[in-house]
C-alpha cells in the first residue's frame, strides 16, 4: 500500500476526504474566503462612507460618473441652444429695426409730399369772386416754381383730394418719383403723357398719377367703381395757363392692362378713332349712357391698382365745355 503524505498519493493526486454520506469534502485554499464571503466583505467596505457600493459599468465608470458626463453634455447642448437663440434674436431685432426705419421713411415721405402740395394749393388756388370759373389758378407762381407746369386738375365736389398741378416732362419717367418742386418723393407729380400736346386738343390726352396708400394723388379714382359715386360726382376740371376751364363729363370707368389700346393717342382715321371710343365704352364697369363721337376729345386719367402691377384703373372724361 502506497504511503500517503500530506493528503496526497505518491503520484501527486489529491485524495478527497468523504463524509459519512459518501460526499467528498474539499478544502478551501489557504487564506482564501468563499466568494460569497468576499462579496460580503466588499459590500461592507462599500458602506464605509455611508453609501452602498454599486456595480461598475462596462467602461469602468460609476453611475455617478455617467450622470456627471450626461449633465456636462446637457449643459453644452443648452449653451449651444442659448447661442442659437441669441443669434436669432439679434437677427430679428436687426430686421425689426430695418423695417421700422423703412416704415418711418415711407411715412415721412407721405407727410412731406402732402405738406408740399398743400402749400402749393395755398399759393396757387383761390376762390374766384369775379364770376366765371369757381376757382382761379395763379400760373405765374406755378411756372416760377416749375417751368414744366401745363395745367391744374381738380375734382368737385368729390374726390376733393384730387386737386393738383399738372406737368409734362421730357419723358414719362421723369415725374414718377419727383414732386412738383423737384423733390425726390414717391408721390411724384400728376403728368401729361409725353406724346400729347399741352393744349388738350388731342383726341385722347392721358394724365398719369400714382395710387398712394395714404389716399393722395390718384388713389381715389377707384371711388368711381361705385356707380352711385359717379352719379354724385360726374365731372372733373382742367385749368390751363391761358385762362380756360375745361369741363369733362366722365363717361367710362374701368380696369385695363398696361398694354391696352386705352393708351393710344394717334388715330389715322375717324374710323380708327370711333373703334377706340367704342372699346372704351365696352370695357367700362357700368353704362353711363353718355354718347361720345369722333368730333369729341377725351382725357384719360390713369393710375395703378392695388391688385396687380400689370393692371391700371382708368377714368375717362369727354370734354363738354371750355
Amino acid at each position: 500500500m502506497e504511503e500517503i503524505k500530506n493528503g496526497r498519493r505518491p503520484d501527486g493526486k489529491s485524495i478527497s476526504k468523504r463524509r459519512p454520506d459518501g460526499k467528498s469534502i474539499r478544502k478551501s485554499s489557504a487564506g482564501k474566503r468563499p466568494a460569497q464571503d468576499e462579496g460580503i466583505r466588499r459590500g461592507s467596505a462599500g458602506k464605509a462612507d455611508g453609501r452602498s457600493m454599486r456595480s461598475r459599468s462596462a467602461g469602468g465608470r460609476t453611475p455617478e460618473g455617467r450622470s456627471a458626463g450626461h449633465r456636462g453634455r446637457r449643459k453644452k447642448k443648452k449653451q449651444r441652444n442659448s447661442l442659437v437663440t441669441n443669434v436669432i434674436l439679434v437677427i430679428a431685432a436687426f430686421v425689426f429695426c430695418i423695417s421700422a426705419f423703412q416704415l418711418i421713411k415711407i411715412g415721412k415721405g407721405y407727410y412731406d409730399g402732402r405738406s408740399e402740395y398743400e402749400k402749393i394749393r395755398e399759393l396757387a388756388i383761390e376762390e374766384n369772386k369775379d364770376g366765371g370759373p369757381k376757382y382761379k389758378v395763379n400760373f405765374d407762381e406755378l411756372l416760377a416754381l416749375n417751368p414744366d407746369t401745363i395745367a391744374w386738375l381738380r375734382f368737385d365736389p368729390e374726390p376733393a383730394i384730387i386737386n393738383y398741378p399738372v406737368v409734362q416732362g421730357k419723358d414719362n419717367e421723369e415725374y414718377l418719383h419727383k414732386t412738383f418742386s423737384a423733390n425726390e418723393n414717391t408721390l411724384g407729380t400728376i403728368f401729361l403723357n409725353v406724346d400729347n400736346n399741352t393744349n388738350f386738343l388731342d383726341e385722347n390726352s392721358i394724365l398719369y398719377g400714382h395710387y398712394m396708400n395714404d389716399g393722395s394723388m390718384f388713389r381715389h379714382l377707384e371711388d368711381y367703381k361705385d356707380k352711385a359715386f359717379w352719379e354724385a360726382n360726374p365731372y372733373f376740371y382742367i385749368y390751363t395757363p391761358d385762362g380756360q376751364e375745361l369741363v369733362y363729363h366722365i363717361y367710362s370707368v374701368g380696369e385695363v392692362l398696361d398694354t391696352s389700346d386705352t393708351y393710344l393717342t394717334d388715330f389715322p382715321t375717324n374710323d380708327d378713332y370711333q373703334k377706340f371710343l367704342n372699346m372704351t365704352k365696352e370695357v367700362a364697369m357700368y353704362d353711363t349712357g353718355i354718347e361720345v363721337t369722333t368730333g369729341d376729345t377725351i382725357v384719360t386719367l390713369s393710375t395703378c391698382t392695388s391688385a396687380n402691377n400689370d393692371h391700371r384703373f382708368v377714368v375717362r372724361g369727354v370734354k363738354v365745355k371750355e
